[in-house]
């Protein structure tokens, strides 16, 4: 009688599918093999209860099903990253976080609850990254530029395939081999690559020249950063990175320069930061987050979101602030309605990515959208500098304003006080209560204004 039974001959005894049999045991319904490599004993295959491992299968799940489970866990729109496909769900396979059930192992049918517990996990962007390696196409959606950029990227050798594999384009003459490309290291290089304008790039438009034609690949293959580069790749001083080479005796060598400027090896140092949690490789796309609402306070705001969003605050209080970024195309029909109406349109509260929530109490009005050559639908916002200040902690926002008061406050009054001279009048103050006029001016907190009356003060100060 047989002793030992492979996962068909394990089936054949149960009279179960394979699927079932391989379920079973990725489930821990029935022991893992206990007879060597993908070998059972007869004493395991036969205490196994064959309606139990029958049941368990609940009908496998092909790789497309699969596939748009996890691209709908990714969330709408999908924004710097690409859809899932089947031949994901066969990486995923192979990477031990799904288990194969049949089918082709490029194609591999699998388990539906096991593809919804993994569509759940939080970490999924990650795990995509980490294991899924993204054709040329799906490598530039991921970076978020034009399939034209991402060329000039691996002309300049910023990446390298790690694979490849082979595609039957039958209606286009035969197989063609594609290359593969981390998406770890694709989704990387705005960070190890600083110096470069991503904003402008993903927004270039259809036919536009890339600017990366106009950069040159060391004729070495050696790609070295200097000591300041290293600095602003890990967004930390330069004395931050020498003390690291003092504490850390794994921190890269040099591999050129000289004892007062060294270089280092780019892969090295990227490699040494990601392991020391200097630097992370980003998983999402960040996004700035918008209620606008109307400047007369009639009707109920709206909230919006922009992704990869760009800030740029003036210091001209006669010039305008700006905000753009990636919207849908219904979010920016509707935002261009509410910043065209009569009574004008507020930002009640605006949350960006490195800058302290804003509001803007009247004035926002689109000036531009367009259609990138990637794809997207880029939005540009503007407001006058003179009326941007902090918004307001209230789950409702609204702009924090100053008051002037006619004299200097006394040591004993509980207002709170700003750095401009300003104070936000607490109404149980004996002087600046409700009851007591505190202001001869009012002016948005952390505005131009309010940084403006800063420089004034501290200039007559020095003056004093």
């Amino acid at each position: 009688m047989r002793e030992t039974y492979d996962e068909y001959e394990a089936a054949g005894r149960l009279r179960v599918p394979v699927a079932a049999w391989r379920w079973a045991t990725a489930s821990g319904l029935v022991p893992a093999a206990d007879a060597g490599r993908g070998q059972w004993s007869r004493a395991v295959v036969e205490a196994a209860d064959p309606e139990a491992v029958r049941a368990g299968l609940r009908g496998p799940a092909g790789a497309s099903w699969a596939a748009d489970r996890l691209t709908e866990a990714l969330g709408e729109p999908l924004r710097f990253r690409p859809r899932v496909t089947p031949a994901a769900v066969g990486h995923l396979v192979r990477a031990g976080l799904l288990t194969y059930l049949g089918g082709e192992t490029a194609y591999p049918d699998v388990h539906p609850d096991q593809v919804a517990a993994l569509a759940r996990r939080r970490d999924l962007p990650a795990l995509l990254d980490r294991h899924v390696p993204l054709g040329p196409d799906q490598a530039a959606h991921r970076l978020g530029v034009r399939r034209t950029d991402f060329d000039q990227v691996v002309r300049l050798g910023w990446v390298t395939p790690i694979g490849t594999v082979d595609i039957d384009y039958k209606r286009q003459g035969g197989v063609t081999t594609i290359p593969l490309y981390s998406a770890e290291n694709i989704a990387l290089l705005p960070v190890i690559r600083p110096t470069v304008d991503w904003h402008a790039l993903r927004a270039l438009t259809a036919g536009r020249r890339s600017p990366l034609t106009a950069l040159t690949p060391d004729p070495q293959g050696e790609d070295r950063l200097l000591l300041a580069g290293i600095a602003r790749i890990a967004r930390v001083g330069r004395a931050a990175v020498v003390n690291w080479r003092r504490r850390h005796p794994d921190f890269p060598a040099p591999t050129a320069g000289t004892a007062v400027h060294p270089e280092f090896d780019r892969r090295a140092v990227v490699a040494w930061l990601l392991d020391h949690d200097k630097i992370a490789v980003p998983t999402g796309v960040l996004a700035a987050t918008f209620t606008v609402g109307s400047s007369l306070g009639a009707g109920a705001a709206q909230q919006f979101r922009m992704d990869d969003p760009l800030l740029e605050l003036t210091d001209d209080g006669e010039d305008e602030d700006r905000l753009s970024g990636w919207m849908t195309e219904d979010d920016a029909d509707t935002l261009v309605e509410l910043t065209a109406a009569e009574a004008g349109a507020s930002i009640c509260k605006l949350t960006t990515p490195g800058t302290a929530p804003l509001a803007v109490p009247d004035g926002l009005h689109v000036i531009d959208r367009f259609r990138a050559g990637s794809g997207g639908l880029r939005v540009t916002l503007a407001w006058p500098a003179h009326l941007r200040g902090t918004a307001s902690p209230r789950t409702a926002g609204g702009v924090i304003r100053h008051a002037l008061p006619y004299t200097t406050p006394s040591t004993a009054c509980p207002c709170a006080r700003q750095t401009c001279g300003g104070i936000i009048p607490t109404p149980y103050c004996t002087e600046h209560g409700t009851v007591i006029e505190p202001a001869m001016e009012w002016h948005p907190a952390d505005g131009i204004r309010c940084i403006a009356r800063h420089y004034a003060r501290t200039a007559v100060s020095s003056r004093a």
